[in-house]
């Protein structure tokens, strides 16, 4: 995203870890609701469509996840780093719902 437009929209450089953060939680999601629907489906056929669908959401999951990583999006192995970004982002947040 442009600079100029961040910066007037109050987000800085955050952008693009909004966008990453975004796109893992819908992948997680993709995968839970692929494992659910796995389960609940009874032709073999339709069984295997849902696993091939469910290898490529947590294949997509984990490139996301590694983004993240290698861009300082995200520190799933450093709890305090992750809270310390998670505060930033909230409050970034708050910040545009009282500019809105």
């Amino acid at each position: 995203m442009n600079q100029l437009i961040q910066n007037l929209m109050g987000m800085g450089g955050m952008t693009d870890q909004v966008i990453a953060t975004d796109f893992l939680i819908s992948a997680k999601a993709g995968v839970h609701n692929y494992a659910v629907a796995i389960t609940e489906t009874a032709t073999p056929e339709l069984k295997a469509a849902l696993r091939a669908q469910l290898n490529d959401a947590i294949a997509t999951h984990e490139r996301i996840t590694n983004y993240m990583i290698a861009n300082g999006y995200y520190h799933p192995h450093d709890l305090s780093e992750q809270l310390e970004d998670d505060l930033t982002v909230s409050g970034t947040a708050l910040d545009l719902a009282e500019k809105s």
